[in-house]
């Protein structure tokens, strides 16, 4: 296969969790646009077929985002292969199902660790670089349930709420640096997020049939079938990355929209409700 020409401004990107899902779909349009590429998944052997598409473009290294010692090997590899990170995408993930009460502490602290402690490392290791340069992308994987939260979910939710404040105040300290970040946020997508990823409370109380269950069953039953294109969505962050000024928050889906302009009209609404209340506390 005749490799594309790529000189040391093509752009570099560092994409976690790309053994299924997003991840893989992403890096494929990476590839695909002549760009270069480092995957990483727990087992790296996963990802030979992408590297395959590419290999003077494609790098895979094996990672797990729980472990903060790996994390500065695997940036410290990425950026020796490839001299610079231009783009992370922190994507690896997943989602933990338990009504609150139910909650494991264990796959509660496995969650965070995951979802938030992860991708804050992997923050912190790419930032020196970009901050030299003065430049880079960071694109951070939350969801519409990082801005609603929902019965059955309310860990993962809280994991995603964590990243959408990280990645806003992260925003507001590197932009004088001409560093950017999207916080992404998609709806239902047909991954396996809610299929064979997902790790669920081992005991259910009763109790919560009618509140948490249905959501959590719910969510399963509708894996597989859900409206969003993973492909789809690979192509609108690299339309986000060639914006000059890209979008601090990217809703992605229409599901997503629809709930998070649904949201802001509600809040508004109980805001307002309760305005007198809210304003009786100032000193007079």
């Amino acid at each position: 296969m005749t490799q594309a020409p790529f000189t040391q401004d093509t752009p570099v990107w560092f994409i976690t969790g790309c053994s299924s899902g997003f991840g893989r779909e992403i890096a494929k349009a990476v590839l695909a646009n002549g760009w270069r590429v480092a995957m990483s998944a727990r087992h790296a052997d996963k990802l030979a077929d992408l590297v395959a598409i590419a290999p003077q473009r494609a790098l895979a290294v094996t990672l797990d985002v729980t472990q903060p010692a790996a994390i500065d090997r695997a940036v410290s590899e990425v950026q020796a292969h490839f001299g610079h990170i231009d783009a992370l995408v922190n994507n690896a993930g997943y989602g933990y199902f338990s009504a609150i009460e139910e909650g494991e502490d264990e796959e509660i602290r496995r969650q965070f660790e995951t979802n938030v402690f992860g991708l804050n490392r992997l923050m912190q290791c790419v930032l020196p670089g970009m901050r030299e340069r003065r430049s880079g992308h960071i694109f951070n994987f939350s969801s519409i349930g990082g801005l609603q939260a929902f019965p059955g979910i309310g860990y993962y939710n809280a994991s995603k709420f964590a990243v959408e404040a990280l990645s806003e105040s992260l925003a507001g300290e590197v932009a004088p640096l001409g560093i950017k970040v999207t916080c992404v946020e998609p709806g239902g997508f047909r991954t396996d997020w809610a299929g064979r990823s997902v790790i669920e409370t081992k005991e259910r109380i009763a109790d919560y049939d009618q509140s948490a269950h249905p959501m959590m069953d719910g969510l399963k039953a509708a894996s597989g079938q859900q409206g969003g294109d993973p492909a789809l969505l690979a192509q609108a962050l690299l339309a986000a990355y060639a914006e000059q000024e890209p979008p601090r928050q990217l809703l992605l889906g229409s599901d997503a929209y629809g709930m998070a302009m649904r949201m802001l009209a509600a809040r508004g609404e109980g805001f307002e409700r309760w305005r007198k209340l809210s304003l009786s506390t100032d000193i007079k």
